[in-house]
């Protein structure tokens, strides 16, 4: 058992390092929106095996049933290596997106797949009418903090012990300008590439009230995350 277990193990990562090894481009990437139950096992598979948080079926179902228009699915040469859930809803006289969920697979991270996949489901957000949109991530997640920092998201708020494991989690949250006040809105945009940047404001200068808008066509003109 164990001598099959170990095989198993180099096999995968022999496989990762091929993939790590492999160029290939962003057109080989096929994004495609959730199609219907087929999808469901695949998005399962890869926030169950990457993400801290245990999740039942139902709370998948809960999203893409509801949502289906808010999840999307990334493939390279028919292999599913990313994908985003997401919601959207009233909250508080808002009407408010939220992302759920966002894997990418190690091998094909730092490719811009995850912003991607965070950008169509913004846009999806946009054109359904939402004001603005959250979610959580790890304080340690310092991956996730940069590429949300450069979409234009900023730190709400702290959570303290917000995960089941025991780690803190930052509230953060997207603006989307009025068509009033578009034309006075200073863009704000990290134009450095560096994918480790930060340029979160410091939590201690926000509130969850926070007035600090980041123009969301920021998102459309990144490249490559």
């Amino acid at each position: 058992m164990e001598a099959t277990k170990k095989t198993e193990e180099e096999g995968n990562e022999n496989a990762e390092k091929v993939v790590e090894e492999e160029e290939f481009s962003a057109s080989e990437i096929e994004y495609v929106s959730y199609g219907g139950e087929h999808h469901l096992p695949l998005i399962m598979g890869l926030v169950d095996s990457e993400l801290s948080e245990p999740y039942s079926i139902f709370t998948y179902r809960y999203f893409v049933y509801l949502w289906p228009q808010l999840s999307f699915l990334a493939f390279h040469r028919g292999k599913c290596v990313g994908t985003v859930v997401c919601k959207m809803g009233e909250h508080r006289n808002t009407f408010r997106g939220y992302i759920a969920m966002l894997v990418v697979i190690k091998p094909y991270r730092g490719k811009g797949i995850a912003t991607e996949l965070v950008t169509r489901s913004i846009q999806v957000m946009m054109e359904s009418g939402c004001e603005e949109v959250t979610l959580e991530a790890e304080v340690t997640n310092k991956g996730a903090l940069a590429l949300y920092g450069r979409l234009g998201f900023v730190r709400a708020k702290r959570l303290f012990r917000y995960y089941l494991n025991g780690v803190d989690a930052f509230r953060l949250k997207l603006l989307f300008p009025s068509p009033m006040s578009q034309s006075s809105l200073p863009i704000v945009a990290d134009t450095d590439g560096s994918h480790w940047h930060n340029d979160h404001i410091p939590i201690e200068e926000c509130s969850e009230n926070t007035d600090i808008l980041y123009l969301s066509v920021v998102i459309f003109n990144i490249k490559s995350i």
